[in-house]
């Protein structure tokens, strides 16, 4: 596994108000939001957001409030598989270690994948950057993006809960890590 670059990864879901989707729904990933992280020099590089056309829900009016995605939008996005072949061409997923903030990303792909029967696009290790954040800061509990941000001095860049943006955004939390606690911060985390 190559270790000079980390892949960054958040995505976007369809959802709904009361967090159930309707019947005969179900959540699905569409937006993901990619860029890898250079760890020598903290470089982000090939930031990307690719919209995914749901094929087992429609965007609802909360989702729509939430991320700003529409229906209209991620109508024209890729299907889920293209999406997942893309990524591994153009970022060599299985040769890189990634990470997002949480496991809500790294769940959503391998039910998705499996759902749709989709070879999984990402090696297995896998970077619990929330997880790295709170233990770091010894915070006691796991805290939100922004409230992360906040707490290493950094601001938001770009629209919160828009997958490229997030992605960018996350990269920065982890190159502040790195920066802050250098390089062992990575090890023997999953």
């Amino acid at each position: 596994m190559k270790a000079d670059s980390i892949i960054i990864v958040d995505v976007e879901s369809t959802c709904w108000e009361k967090s159930r989707p309707p019947s005969g729904e179900q959540s699905e990933i569409i937006e993901i939001g990619i860029c890898s992280l250079i760890r020598e020099t903290g470089e982000i590089q090939k930031a990307r957001s690719l919209l995914v056309k749901p094929q087992r829900s429609r965007v609802s009016p909360f989702c729509t409030g939430l991320t700003t995605l529409t229906q209209e939008q991620v109508s024209q996005g890729m299907l889920f598989h293209d999406a997942c072949a893309f990524i591994q061409a153009e970022y060599e997923t299985h040769h890189y270690p990634w990470g997002s903030w949480g496991n809500y990303d790294r769940n959503m792909f391998i039910q998705q994948c499996a759902s749709f029967h989709v070879e999984y696009p990402f090696s297995e290790k896998h970077y619990n950057v929330k997880k790295l954040f709170a233990e770091r800061y010894a915070l006691g509990r796991q805290v939100g993006m922004v409230q992360g941000l906040q707490i290493a001095g950094l601001a938001l860049q770009g629209i919160h809960h828009r997958g490229g943006d997030d992605a960018m955004n996350i990269a920065r939390l982890l190159r502040h890590l790195l920066e802050k606690f250098g390089q062992n911060v990575l090890r023997d985390s999953q």
